[in-house]
């Protein structure tokens, strides 16, 4: 979890080919209307994250059992807990960077629809985990390969 820029498909991709599991990159499971709207610069709301978040809570429960990788922002601890009704045993890792680190990676990034623009908005929304999450916040500025090695190792404790 964590905003745009922050590194979340590199290391999901990595850490599901580790873990052998399936992997979603959650950008894909936008409907067509908000991927218009982010692509504006329109900040989503709530209402706009819906049916974003039920088709991530159904991918993430057709795997219950089995385990799996999916990236997305996760912003809100009301998104976590829909997300956590579907998948009761998730675990958060939230990438967390500073600002100008994310500036210089969405200035850098070509060819997706989340205009640098929306980071304010998107650090104004986020709620960091909670003491009684299951999850792990880690600096993601560290390398990809030392990420998904602190992931492995917070998942097997």
């Amino acid at each position: 979890m964590g905003v745009s820029g922050s590194g979340k498909t590199t290391v999901g991709t990595r850490l599901a080919d580790v873990l052998g599991v399936d992997y979603a990159e959650g950008d894909d499971f936008h409907p067509a209307a908000n991927v218009t709207k982010m692509t504006a610069g329109t900040p989503l709301e709530d209402v706009d994250r819906e049916p974003w978040l039920d088709a991530l809570a159904g991918w993430l429960a057709e795997r219950s059992g089995r385990g799996a990788v999916l990236t997305c922002s996760a912003l809100k601890r009301i998104y976590r807990d829909r997300l956590r009704a579907s998948a009761p045993d998730a675990f958060f890792l939230h990438l967390d960077l500073p600002r100008g680190e994310l500036e210089r990676r969405l200035a850098a990034r070509r060819g997706h629809f989340m205009p640098p623009s929306l980071l304010d908005s998107q650090l104004a929304t986020l709620e960091p985990l909670e003491p009684d999450e299951n999850g792990s916040t880690v600096d993601g500025t560290r390398s990809p390969d030392d990420l998904v090695r602190e992931a492995v190792a917070a998942l097997e404790r």
